[in-house]
């Protein structure tokens, strides 16, 4: 049974925050709030917990995992960013954007684009988020909460998302209404190019 902690959007409780942390750092798998839809959420390095998510959205690595990062400078560890490049990601985050980027070494090949060698990164506008990640101290393997037989549609009650998924997560966060709009997806790895338009603000490169 997934354990259900209500934390206040604005002022996440610390407390709460913690278990959370420990939770992941045990091999959980847990839905959180972003700025952009809720996610499901695990240990970068726990390929169990990564098995168990792209279980429950019936998804292969040809869908791109997204590391949540506390900040750029977790984002330069786990990428390969340029000057320029390094310039737009700062304008840009914290955001609704996910960028897809070379990997570095320090990402596990099994989370990586199998062709590509290719990671989403992405640094959320939601405090309970980076409340998280900050005490976590490392990124959270992440992709959005959308069921397969939901065609598309994110889930966005914290309630229903108990209910749907007691027995397949360890951790449901109620973070408040964290809309229906995805991200805006960059892919950065030669060039810019918009690979979808979502609630980030696509002017910021130029589209």
């Amino acid at each position: 049974m997934a354990q259900f902690f209500a934390i206040h959007p604005d002022n996440p409780q610390e407390r709460l925050i913690k278990q959370a942390a420990e939770i992941v750092r045990n091999g959980g798998v847990v839905v959180y709030p972003t700025d952009s839809c809720y996610a499901l959420g695990c240990r970068l390095g726990d390929k169990a917990a990564m098995e168990r998510i792209l279980q429950i959205r019936k998804i292969d690595l040809k869908h791109h995992l997204t590391l949540m990062c506390a900040d750029l400078s977790e984002l330069g560890t786990y990428a390969k960013v340029d000057n320029s490049q390094f310039r737009q990601l700062k304008a840009a985050t914290p955001g609704s954007y996910t960028f897809i980027l070379e990997a570095t070494k320090e990402v596990p090949n099994r989370t990586l684009h199998p062709k590509r060698k290719t990671i989403g990164l992405r640094v959320p506008d939601n405090k309970t988020a980076l409340a998280l990640l900050a005490e976590l101290g490392e990124p959270l393997l992440s992709c959005t909460l959308i069921l397969p037989e939901d065609n598309g549609e994110p889930l966005t009650d914290p309630y229903e998302i108990r209910d749907r998924l007691e027995h397949s997560v360890d951790l449901v966060i109620d973070g408040g209404w964290c809309g229906t709009e995805p991200t805006t997806v960059v892919d950065m790895t030669d060039g810019t190019e918009l690979i979808r338009e979502g609630k980030g603000d696509k002017s910021l490169f130029g589209f």
